[in-house]
């Protein structure tokens, strides 16, 4: 009789949980994002959203929630109600370095590298003037990131380890207040998203010399790779991914990755990605949560290797 009793409430509960992913969404979602808002993350994540919420039938707010190198913004999500309601942003350098076991990756968006930019007072027109200025003055030249142990960081603490200078990270709260700083000359350089350093650099207010991902870019085609440009074996490509909670009913969790993938397919949305010089995805939670297993391994070695310790907790 207890079993029987069991197996009935299990029916009704999957009758409720089919009913409860059919209705969905039935009220605006909530999308947190970890990184201070102008930054290539935010961008990526405010455009799909707004994509998403016409595919949803309801507003997609997004929230920053900025500090700890996004622990905060993971911890949000890890403990919002398991209904898919709550998303959040990240990329490798949080799911090497903050707990994501509570969150059910949903799809990455984009893939892309960065690009060296420095400010018009460092008297460096190439990797190998700026390498070579490092090691004339060491601890002098100061680079910025959008957190400690964020793939910014990596690239810099990458950068200094494989030419052997001495490189003094700063870290800020995202990529766009590093960006104001160094437009205003209170950092040197540093690794910037093509999204937002493109129009600067184009303008002529900063310096772009070479581009940290394998391959060149078609936002910046005349730039090496900076292998090319003097570092030989080096390559530091970043990703921006979509989570919700790990508990999350797998109809919901279908649902969203399947408007997601829409959004990220949208002539408006991927057309504008594929313009700043990133890569549109839009995989499976599946192939999703490859990327992340292999990429966490990996980046955890190269920081390791580097001299990174992870964001305190």
């Amino acid at each position: 009789m207890r079993y029987a009793t069991l197996l009935a409430a299990a029916g009704v509960l999957a009758v409720c949980n089919a009913h409860g992913a059919e209705q969905f969404p039935t009220k605006p979602l909530r999308w947190l994002s970890p990184y201070a808002a102008g930054g290539g993350s935010d961008l990526t994540t405010r455009a799909v959203a707004q994509k998403l919420s016409e595919y949803l039938g309801q507003n997609v707010v997004v929230d920053n929630r900025t500090g700890a190198s996004g622990k905060i913004a993971v911890e949000l999500a890890s403990h919002a109600p398991a209904d898919g309601y709550t998303l959040v942003t990240f990329t490798p350098s949080i799911s090497a370095n903050q707990d994501i076991s509570r969150l059910a990756p949903l799809t990455q968006m984009t893939s892309q590298g960065y690009v060296w930019i420095v400010h018009p007072a460092v008297p460096a027109t190439s990797m190998k003037e700026l390498i070579a200025l490092a090691r004339a003055k060491p601890g002098t030249l100061h680079y910025g990131s959008s957190g400690i142990a964020t793939m910014q960081h990596i690239a810099g603490a990458m950068l200094g380890t494989m030419t052997k200078t001495d490189l003094v990270h700063v870290p800020y709260k995202g990529g766009a207040p590093a960006l104001t700083d160094l437009l205003g000359g209170q950092l040197q350089f540093f690794a910037a998203d093509f999204w937002s350093s493109a129009p600067h650099a184009k303008s002529g207010k900063v310096r772009a010399l070479a581009v940290t991902s394998g391959q060149r870019s078609k936002v910046f085609p005349d730039l090496p790779t900076t292998a090319e440009a003097g570092v030989p074996g080096y390559a530091v490509e970043n990703w921006y991914g979509v989570a919700t909670h790990a508990k999350t009913p797998p109809d919901i969790v279908t649902r969203l990755n399947r408007d997601l993938v829409r959004a990220l397919k949208a002539s408006e949305v991927g057309g504008r990605i594929s313009q700043e010089g990133a890569n549109v995805v839009a995989n499976t939670p599946g192939q999703f949560a490859t990327v992340i297993r292999d990429d966490v391994r990996k980046w955890h070695a190269v920081a390791r290797a580097a001299g990174i310790a992870g964001p305190s907790q």
